[in-house]
């Protein structure tokens, strides 16, 4: 035959033909698996009609979905094609079939294209056959499609389409395998989602599955999660339906210990042919397995471990907190940081509570320990009680003139001294320089950082303390019904943040008109990096600055120059006319006493709000520097460059001496990962007293189970879109306008980000945090502080965002990616 294929003339070089669907199930049947008879009608065939027909599939396509099914529809099916359709069907037994499209761009181990064509099950007889090869046909070009694979770069002209016709299996159970855990990415481990009926529901999400995870090694179960299967899809004589599922079943395992060891078996054998994991689609009838689809598993995370369960305490009889320098570090460290960071810390603080004490912190009372990689500060019980009775006395002696403390102290003594530091290093010649003298160099200058962050942190409660000030005066004795909220008369003003925006707004300005290549704008941008690329995303040392990695910036300069960014100088003078005028309207009403404690106190806030943001965004200063001088100590020992940081100290300075080290460097990576996908908590132990008496004070809550999460307004107004749950800076590019921003907090770095979000919702912050201030200054509400969100909220699901009342609510669970809807579902 021309036209048709069977699964046994296919394979992995006729993608071309068969489509990356047809390709697999040929692969599938050379590896002796259990496969349902069929055939595959070849992109041939659908070339064959298009141009007998006269179609201009692109310009039909631009008219949108009805106008191409119209056409293709309308258009007969060559006589040649028809005839080998109709004579396949014969030779299969003309049997109910299962009729999938197959595009050239599909199944493959880069691009899944999963659910972007059409299929059709229980299709009975030759004419509704043929039917449904058209509508698959014509799906190929459906607006979904077509953006789909817009956004995957394929160009119209580079994609067709093959039919796969499948003896129909009328399955009493069916669902998905994946050969590698789709959300950990361990590899030694196989899901597998299971549901009564057909599996067209399963892999739409349609309805709840059982859940059983298999050891690879061993083939047995190491977990399951039997669902209530309230729904099942059934046949029905040419089409299918959903229907209940009886009460005996809806709780029952759809799959025995023995079922589940089968079908992982089958699941291997998938992997072992193909040679990378597997996502396949499997049924089960009269007691036998077969699949009837596999593709590769195209989103798969890097290997993970489990994530943790308890939080072991390293030191009795005191309290652990992630505040302050640790919200900086909202990810587990790395080996060499945590090491590096914590007699940093210690040190500084140290220092900072001797000058505020006036005599040394007792030994033991003050560490910053790591639980799970997370970072803490633990504060033995009798030092935290002392140092909380001793408060005010500390405050007035850190803003003492000849400290570093207060504005003029960090002004004038704490950042000139850090500059100087880090200028020195800057200027030095690393190749000068021996190994230790280069991890010397790095304490020197991570000590350095902590002790300008110890300054900065007496900085923040003066700013905090003059915003709540003039909130509280202005809510009790000024606002009237109709007012604005407070903080709307603090914005518009001028701070590093905001000028680091307007520097890249005037290079997407330069860029359209010269575009980035020319010699002006990449020196442009350099400058721009030089003055403003140490802003940090994450203090761990391992993670890069867009000194570093520039790519978020491109991205933002990109959007940008394509007309969908806002100009900042506008929006400022739009914010400073709206608040002046609001303002000199309260002014007018005032009487002399609230006016003049009104103009005092709204000028402090004024003052010292932007000071803070100035203040934090340098507290990267020294990153770039000591990145580069790890970097190149690593290149010079076995380890290499990308690796330096996952070493210990302890390691990294045997490896100096020239002795052997050979550091698990791939588990470790796979330990942080794994860690990752847990939200520590702020405080621990947790109890009572703690929670009520200093939980109020800490930057993250615990949101109740349920729909909404509770947080903090950090923002006034309300947003619903599609939110973006980003982890750090290597998820940026795939932000888009108008979602809803979601992270675990944000440093100035994550400011370009501010421009494309509906809103933004983190785990950690308040109304005075870095996230609250920026959303304020770009118009968008901001919840801060759920505690959760980063685990309760996953990309694509739809979020109503009250920036208002401090609430997140859940609206539905949508995937836009197929492969992502696919996980969901088997979960």
């Amino acid at each position: 035959m021309e036209f048709v294929r069977t699964f046994a003339q296919v394979g992995a070089g006729d993608v071309a033909l068969a489509g990356g669907k047809g390709a697999n199930l040929g692969e599938l049947v050379a590896a002796g698996l259990p496969v349902p008879p069929g055939v595959v009608l070849t992109t041939d065939a659908y070339a064959a009609f298009v141009a007998a027909a006269g179609l201009d599939v692109t310009a039909l396509a631009e008219q949108g979905d009805e106008a191409i099914h119209a056409a293709f529809l309308a258009a007969p099916v060559p006589d040649a094609v028809a005839a080998e359709v109709r004579a396949a069907y014969a030779e299969l037994g003309a049997p109910p079939v299962a009729v999938r499209s197959s595009a050239t761009a599909e199944d493959l181990a880069d691009a899944s294209f999963a659910g972007q064509q059409e299929t059709y099950l229980d299709v009975r007889g030759a004419d509704a056959l043929l039917d449904a090869v058209v509508r698959c046909w014509a799906s190929l070009w459906t607006a979904r499609a077509v953006d789909y694979r817009d956004r995957q770069g394929i160009a119209p002209a580079d994609v067709r389409l093959a039919v796969v016709i499948q003896t129909m299996v009328d399955a009493e159970a069916s669902g998905v395998l994946f050969t590698a855990d789709p959300t950990t990415g361990r590899r030694d481990r196989i899901v597998v989602s299971a549901a009564w009926g057909l599996g067209e529901s399963v892999v739409g999400g349609l309805v709840a599955t059982d859940e059983f995870v298999v050891d690879a090694g061993t083939l047995t179960e190491v977990g399951r999660t039997i669902a209530d299967k309230a729904e099942m899809t059934v046949s029905t004589g040419g089409g299918t339906a959903q229907v209940v599922v009886p009460g005996q079943r809806r709780r029952a395992p759809v799959l025995d210990a023995a079922g589940v060891s089968e079908l992982a078996g089958l699941g291997a054998r998938a992997q072992q042919h193909f040679g990378v994991p597997q996502d396949l689609e499997w049924v089960r009838a009269d007691g036998a397995f077969a699949l009837v689809q596999s593709r590769p598993i195209t989103a798969l995370p890097p290997p993970a471990a489990p994530p943790p369960e308890t939080w072991p305490l390293p030191y009795p009889g005191g309290l652990y907190f992630r505040a302050s320098i640790v919200e900086q570090m909202p990810s587990p460290l790395t080996p060499l940081f945590a090491d590096l960071i914590d007699p940093a810390v210690t040190g500084s603080i140290r220092d900072l509570l001797a000058q505020a004490f006036g005599r040394p912190v007792p030994e033991g009372d003050l560490t910053f320990p790591t639980i799970n990689g997370y970072a803490y500060y633990f504060y033995r019980t009798r030092g935290l009680l002392r140092m909380t009775l001793m408060t005010p006395r500390a405050i007035l002696a850190l803003n003492r003139p000849e400290t570093l403390g207060g504005v003029r102290g960090w002004r004038e003594r704490a950042h000139p001294a850090y500059t100087a530091v880090v200028e020195h290093w800057k200027a030095v010649d690393l190749a000068t320089l021996s190994a230790e003298e280069l991890l010397d160099a790095v304490t020197v200058l991570l000590r350095a950082g902590t002790t300008y962050y110890t300054a900065v942190q007496s900085v923040i409660p003066l700013a905090a303390t003059a915003e709540i000030t003039f909130s509280t005066f202005y809510d009790r004795l000024v606002r009237r019904a109709g007012d604005p909220p407070a903080n709307v008369l603090l914005l518009g003003e001028d701070s590093e943040p905001i000028r680091a925006e307007r520097s890249l707004w005037a290079l997407s300005v330069l860029a359209r008109e010269t575009g980035t290549d020319t010699e002006e704008w990449q020196a442009r941008f350099r400058e721009h990096l030089d003055r403003f690329g140490h802003a940090v995303f994450d203090l761990d040392f391992a993670e890069p600055t867009a000194a570093d990695d520039p790519g978020t910036l491109l991205d933002t300069v990109r959007f940008q120059a394509s007309g969908l960014g806002t100009d900042p100088d506008v929006r400022q003078q739009r914010l400073r006319a709206e608040r002046d005028a609001h303002v000199r309207r309260m002014r007018a009403r005032l009487d002399p006493v609230r006016r003049r404690v009104f103009d005092a106190l709204l000028a402090r806030a004024r003052t010292l709000g932007p000071v803070r943001e100035d203040a934090l965004t340098d507290v990267g200063l020294a990153w770039p520097v000591m990145r580069r001088m790890l970097r190149e100590l690593g290149g010079r020992l076995p380890v290499g460059p990308d690796d330096v940081f996952w070493l210990t100290e302890a390691e990294l300075r045997a490896a100096i001496r020239g002795e052997t080290v050979d550091p698990p460097v791939a588990d470790r990576r796979a330990l942080r990962r794994g860690r990752a996908l847990v939200s520590p908590p702020q405080m621990l132990p947790r109890s009572r007293w703690a929670e009520r008496v200093i939980g109020p004070f800490m930057p993250g809550a615990v949101s109740p189970a349920g729909q909404e999460l509770t947080g903090r307004a950090g923002s006034s107004g309300t947003a619903t879109g599609v939110a973006r749950v980003l982890r750090g800076q290597e998820d940026f590019g795939a932000m888009q306008p108008g979602e809803v921003l979601v992270a675990r907090m944000t440093t100035p770095a994550w400011t370009p980000l501010f421009a494309r979000a509906a809103a933004v919702v983190t785990d950690i912050g308040g109304p005075l945090s870095h996230s609250s201030i920026v959303a304020r200054e770009y118009g968008i509400p901001a919840v801060l502080g759920t505690g959760s969100a980063t685990e309760r909220i996953r990309t694509g699901d739809r979020v109503r965002v009250d920036g208002d009342a401090g609430t997140v609510v859940v609206l539905q669970e949508i995937f836009s990616d197929p492969v992502e809807s696919r996980r969901r579902g088997s979960s």
